[in-house]
C-alpha cells in the first residue's frame, strides 16, 4: 500500500496544516510531475501524502 497509514495515524501535528501542505504538493506534482507517479500507478494525492509524512518534502505555514 502506498499510504503510510501508521505514520498518518501517529501524526500529532496540525492536521489542517498537513492537509493544506498535501493539497499544494499534489498541485505541484500535477504541474511538474514526479518520478514516483509511475511507481504509484498515477496516484498523485497518495504520493503527496507519503512524501510529506516521510519528510522528503518540507513545508511551513506562512503568516
Amino acid at each position: 500500500m502506498i499510504l503510510p497509514l501508521d505514520k498518518l495515524i501517529a501524526y500529532d501535528g496540525n492536521i489542517y496544516a498537513l492537509t493544506c501542505a498535501v493539497i499544494r504538493r499534489a498541485v505541484q506534482i500535477t504541474i511538474t510531475g514526479d518520478e514516483e507517479i509511475q511507481q504509484n500507478e498515477g496516484r498523485i494525492v497518495s504520493t503527496a501524502i507519503k512524501q510529506i509524512l516521510d519528510r522528503r518534502v518540507e513545508y511551513r505555514i506562512e503568516e
